[in-house]
This record gives C-alpha cells, structure tokens and sequence, in this order.
C-alpha cells in the first residue's frame, strides 16, 4: 500500500494535487504509527482505501486528502490548528465535518437520531464531508468480519437502513448496492445464502442468452450505421434481489430484471433511436417500456428501459443510455461537481443545476400558481432533490467558491431545517424513516414542477410540499384532470392539481390520509389551535 495506489485512480493529477495527497498521507502515516485495526492491519492501511475510493469516485485533491486525514482530530488527537497551518482552512473544515459526525455513537435510539441530525446538519454546509463520511463506511464494511458480533449487527442494521438509503437518495448506485450487500450477511445469514444459491443458477443460462442479445443487436446497429457504441451487462444486486423476492411471493419467475443488457452510446437522439431497432428485432412487453431520460427518477437517475421477449419463451431487460448517463448511474453526484484549475481557468464542470431544477423548479412559481393573493408566505420548501455521487472524471479540484450552499440538494437542506423544529429524538428518526428514506413517488404540478413524496401520498401532502399555506387550505383535487378525493393515493407520473379556498381547514381525518411529517405536523398545529 503507497501513495502511488492512490495517485494511479486519479486521471493526470497536477503536481500540485500530488504534492497535497503525497503530504497527506506522509502526516497519516506518522500520526497513526501506533494505532492498529482490529484486523491488526496498520490504520494507515484504512485511512489509504478511504482515499482510494474517493479517488475512484473522481473526487478532488482536497476531498482525497482530507479523506486520508479524517480520523487524525478523533483517533490520535492531532489539533485543528496544526492541520489547518499544514494543509490550509478547505481540508480542515473537511475533516472537522467528519469528526463532527464521529462525536456521537450508535448506541440507543436516542443518540442514533442525534447522530444523524449532525450527518444532515454538517452535510448540509458541504456535501463533501457526506461522500467523505460514505467512503469510511464503504471500507468499514469491507472489513467488518474483524468486529465483535455486537457490533457487526450494528453496523449492518445502520449500513442498510440509513447509508444505503443516503447512498440512493444521491443517486450512487454502486455504492448503494455495495454498502447492502456488505451489510445483507451478517442480518439475514440464511436468507443471503438463499439468494446467492439462486442467482448462481439463474447466471449461466442469462449470460448465454445476453451474449446471444449482445452479437444480434450489434450486426443490426451496424446495419443502421450506428457504429459508436458499447454494450455491457449487469446482473441484480444480492440484496436487491432478496427485496424483490419478498415482493413476488419468492418466485424468481416473476422476476423480470434479474440481468440487463445496457447499450452505451453518445446522444440522447441516439438513446431513442436504439429504442427503435431493437422494438424492430424483438417485440416489447407492454406496460415495461419506460422513459427516465423523460421523466427522471427521483434520484436523477436517466436512461431508457424496455423488456423484450427473446423468442426462446424469456424475457430481457435492456437499458439505453449515454455515457454521461452511464457514469451518474454507477458513482452520482461527485459527477455533477464543478470543479477549477489551479491557475482559475474553467477546466471542465459538472453543473448540478439538477438537484434545484429537477425536483424543486422554483417554490415561488408554485405559490404563484396556487396562490391567488400575491403577499410572500413563509413555509416549508418541497421535499425532493438528490442526485448523483461519482463520476469517473477523476480531475476534480475542489475549490471553495464550487461547494458552496446552494450546490447542497434541497431534500439534505430541509432535514437540517425540519430537524430543528422536531425536539425529539426518535420523532426526528420516525421522520427520517418515512418521509426520505421510504418507497419514493414522484409526481407533477400541471406546469411540470416534479414533487418527490414518500410512496402513498396524498394531494394533501402534495398541498404541504408546496407551501404550508396550500396545505391548510386544500379543499379539492385533480389528478390527471379528474377530480379525486384528497385522499387519493397518488402514483408515479401523477399530474396533480389541488384547489385552495379560504374556509377549507384541516381536520382529523387529514392524519389518517397523510403520510409526510411535514404535513401532519402542520395539520396537529392547526387542530390543536382550534382546541
């Protein structure tokens, strides 16, 4: 293990960048000369492949090194002043956000919710110290067959239900599915050795198939001039095989996407276009062909998706998408960061407009649209936001103008926000379970605006997510311009339009037709002032 492990993920580092990593390192090493894992491993050995993987997640020279320096403040108690003098105020703040999030332990109910208003709080100044955070984790994974029992159940209950889940929300699929299936063993033993059994019988005759898809599709691509592709495949992550399994009575017949062929290409128009000659080789099946280059996942995620059948009696998925696409899927959000040149000219950036534009176009639109009277209101902005963690644009240079405020996505803001209007601990924790990190819908207002709400939301959260004011007033609702009670369930893709009157008011029975903390909590406020 060396420096140079570290330098080699990162694509033409200046020297300037390898100055800092090579310094970093040298500082970790020495600091921790006395301090061992529990593998017995050198930490430096831990603190190298949490720089490596950041590395890998195209991540910047200030973000590696501070990754390289994290547990130096906690674990072997080197000052702040010392790292600020050696590797200046950007690092340090880095590392004290991830110390930040060390102070408070896992143990009880109460100090895991503690825990995690810190995550969002410090997350939600810089979104780095969460990738950061989410690197440690990743690593302490790999390595936790060296834990005591106790703490192997812990941290694995902590990985599936709250990182994992982190992980989505920003859109890093490789991380997601390799953080829940580190932590899948050790809390289903029985079941994990159940799907591995399965899904080894299910690979040898999907491979053939796929490889059979794969040669097919090329010679017709090439037939119509598209020459500037590639093709891979996936096959479903354990854990997310195992969840898909309890949904389909474990039958893995029924189970559709177990692997996919993807088809990389450069465009969208050529996303569309591919659509198009494999419809023209294999015949679709309904209701499975679906546009998220269109319609975007929550999460940002884009591509395009369609189920053929194979004409031997199966079925395959095949995902179309651009490289871009492609590399937001696999590593999220560090994809999206801008990034400077040492000398201040632009080299490359990566806007990440989307996490305001996507799922949040514009709060003062949607007041204006809902709202007749024109004073500003003050509420609660919408739930949603998120996106993406890595891209394997390794030439990132951190500066500190790129990671400002408004780069943060606006679901992280608003947990920060919410949380200091909820005093208890596990109501926050409650919260977090079911509004962020539940079955998530994403519907739109009828200009377009996409709301992201927990799975069986109503238009009354609907209402709340746009503005408190909306919500206290809703008295009616279209979906999909039929009118439907505000009780209504909505659905993927559901275009909802609520009416507001003056006299209309919350009620009891709203709580049992909501399902966002924001909007019960709005409508107990209400209720208890008329009490």
């Amino acid at each position: 293990m060396s420096v140079k492990d570290i330098l080699n993920l990162m694509d033409s580092p200046s020297d300037e960048d390898k100055d800092l990593i090579c310094k970093a390192y040298k500082f970790a090493e020495k600091a921790h000369k006395n301090h061992k894992r529990n593998s017995g491993d050198p930490y430096i050995v831990h603190l190298s492949e949490v720089a490596k993987i950041l590395a890998g997640l195209g991540m910047g020279a200030k973000t590696i090194s501070a990754g390289l320096l994290h547990d130096s403040i906690e674990d072997v108690d080197v000052t702040e002043e010392e790292l600020r003098k050696k590797f200046g105020d950007e690092v340090t703040r880095l590392i004290q956000g991830v110390t930040e999030l060390g102070m408070l332990r896992y143990r009880g109910q109460k100090k895991h919710a503690e825990s995690l208003r810190k995550l969002f709080v410090v997350t939600s100044q810089d979104i780095r110290v969460l990738i950061i955070k989410l690197a440690d984790r990743l690593h302490n994974m790999q390595t936790l067959q060296y834990n005591s029992e106790e703490s192997q159940q812990r941290n694995a209950h902590e990985t599936i239900e709250i990182y994992a889940q982190i992980a989505d929300r920003l859109g890093m699929g490789q991380m997601k599915g390799e953080l829940e299936d580190l932590a899948f063993p050790y809390i289903y033993p029985e079941k994990y050795e159940e799907v591995v059994t399965l899904r080894k019988q299910r690979n040898k005759e999907t491979l053939k198939r796929l490889v059979k898809i794969d040669k097919s599709l090329k010679k017709e691509l090439a037939k119509n001039g598209i020459i500037n592709f590639r093709t891979d495949h996936r096959m479903k992550q354990l854990y997310s095989l195992y969840r898909k399994l309890e949904r389909k009575e474990k039958n893995i017949e029924k189970i559709r996407d177990i692997s996919a062929l993807r088809i990389i290409v450069p465009t969208i128009s050529d996303c569309y276009k591919v659509l198009g000659i494999v419809h023209s080789i294999w015949r679709p099946l309904p209701g499975k062909i679906k546009d998220y280059i269109a319609f975007p996942r929550p999460n940002g995620y884009r591509s395009l998706h369609t189920t053929i059948f194979t004409g031997d009696g199966n079925l395959v998925e095949i995902q179309i998408r651009t490289e871009e696409m492609h590399k937001e899927a696999e590593y999220g959000i560090a994809s999206h960061i801008s990034y400077k040149v040492g000398d201040g000219k632009k080299k490359s950036s990566f806007n990440i407009s989307w996490v305001r534009d996507l799922l949040s176009s514009g709060i003062a639109n949607r007041i204006k649209k809902y709202r007749s009277g024109g004073e500003k209101a003050e509420g609660n902005p919408p739930a949603g936001g998120e996106k993406k963690l890595s891209g394997r644009k390794k030439k990132q240079k951190d500066t500190k103008q790129t990671y400002s405020a408004h780069n943060i996505p606006k679901w992280i803001k608003q947990i920060a926000e919410e949380q200091k209007s909820v005093p208890e601990s596990k109501e926050f924790l409650d919260d977090l379970k079911s509004d962020f990190f539940s079955h998530r819908v994403f519907v739109f207002s009828p200009k377009g605006d996409v709301i992201d709400l927990p799975a069986d939301s109503s238009p009354i959260d609907f209402a709340y997510a746009i503005h408190s004011d909306i919500g206290n007033h809703i008295s009616g609702a279209r979906v999909n311009e039929k009118f439907v009670s505000i009780g209504t369930k909505l659905k993927n893709g559901d275009i909802v339009d609520v009416e507001t009157k003056p006299s209309s008011s919350p009620t009891r029975k709203w709580l049992d037709m909501t399902k966002t903390s924001v909007a019960q909590r709005h409508i107990k406020n209400v209720i208890a002032r008329k009490d």
